[in-house]
């Protein structure tokens, strides 16, 4: 960081963020890729590769989630998958690039029973050299210490939106049961995945509203997935009108000037991205992402797609364990996915 960084600011004001969001696109584009570069490598992505070690059968009724019980997607439920099974998926992950595995269960929160699986999940992966992140739902300061204590890296509760707008999503958990668990997973010593999802209907007010929730936080996430929902056919947001890809890029930039020293993270919602709204995006400031086919039960670019897209840009990937062979032939299994995070439409 230079002398002359911006200073990280946890004090930001309602009015602060909105002008950001309707500041010149330009300008405001400008203002995060100088805020960018005076803490990152602007040419540097970090890669993650994300496993759903539990599909469907989740009790939640998150309007955007395909992996909802309530709703009929025609999803089919699977149970919490073999520690080696989740060992080898992390092994090929490794192999074509990415250096974060991370791990998702459709749960409310994990059951007692399923700790001790789980708990060698992440000293398995741990194991491989890579960075460990797990989503299981709300967790108790106990589940919470268990994780750290076995090495866990990274936790992903996503807030989804905002305080306001939250109960047109959903209404099985309250917004603070997620400020709850984001406080054990802090208190326990592990580092914070959390943000939301964009085009759901919300509002400009909304989207700066979940910013701030972030930005506002003692200590920002040190990862800060952005996603764009992905309409599944039977869910509530199945019809849901489609979003300005400039309102998402926005979304993105307004992000890492309000908190320059985070990850933020091109999220769900990819695969009906062009080149040049995903070039955007990392201009605005993104600059973490999946690698895989899916993310958890939605599409994702394949990781040959993305080198592309990375030659084309001069990007270069934050790793690197990975073979060229295997980054243009790795086809990951149905259970290597995408991120948000608490998030089931992503990570």
């Amino acid at each position: 960081m230079s002398a002359e960084a911006s200073p990280i600011r946890h004090d930001w004001s309602r009015k602060e963020v909105l002008a950001l969001f309707q500041m010149p696109f330009n300008d405001l584009m400008f203002q995060a890729q100088t805020i960018h570069r005076q803490f990152f490598d602007a040419s540097t992505v970090q890669v993650s590769t994300l496993c759903s070690i539990k599909t469907g059968a989740c009790p939640e009724d998150c309007a955007y989630c395909p992996q909802s019980i309530r709703y009929d997607t025609g999803l089919e439920k699977e149970k919490l998958m073999e520690v080696e099974r989740v060992i080898s998926e992390a092994k090929a992950a490794k192999a074509a690039g990415s250096t974060r595995f991370c791990m998702g269960a459709a749960w409310r929160s994990p059951k007692p029973r399923d700790m001790e699986q789980v708990l060698a999940m992440v000293k398995g992966v741990k194991a491989l050299g890579m960075e460990t992140c797990m989503t299981l739902g709300m967790l108790t300061e106990d589940q919470a210490h268990a994780l750290s204590d076995a090495g866990l890296d990274y936790y992903n509760h996503n807030l989804d939106t905002s305080p306001e707008y939250y109960g047109e999503i959903i209404t099985t958990r309250t917004y603070q049961h997620r400020l709850d668990t984001l406080a054990n997973v802090r208190e326990a010593g592990m580092k914070v995945c959390s943000g939301g999802i964009v085009g759901m209907g919300e509002s400009v007010d909304d989207r700066v509203g979940l910013l701030l929730q972030l930005a506002n936080m003692p200590q920002h996430p040190e990862s800060v997935p952005i996603n764009m929902l992905v309409k599944v056919e039977g869910t509530p947001l199945a019809e849901q009108e489609e979003l300005d890809g400039f309102e998402f890029v926005r979304t993105i930039a307004v992000a890492r000037i309000l908190m320059p020293r985070s990850y933020v993270r091109l999220s769900a919602g990819r695969e009906s991205m062009d080149e040049y709204m995903q070039s955007l995006a990392f201009l605005a400031g993104a600059n973490s992402m999946f690698y895989g086919e899916k993310l958890l039960t939605t599409p994702n670019p394949g990781v040959s797609k993305d080198q592309q897209l990375f030659n084309k840009l001069g990007i270069k990937t934050e790793n690197s364990h990975a073979d060229s062979n295997l980054v243009e032939h790795w086809i990951p299994s149905s259970h290597s996915l995408k991120d948000n995070p608490l998030y089931y439409n992503a990570v």
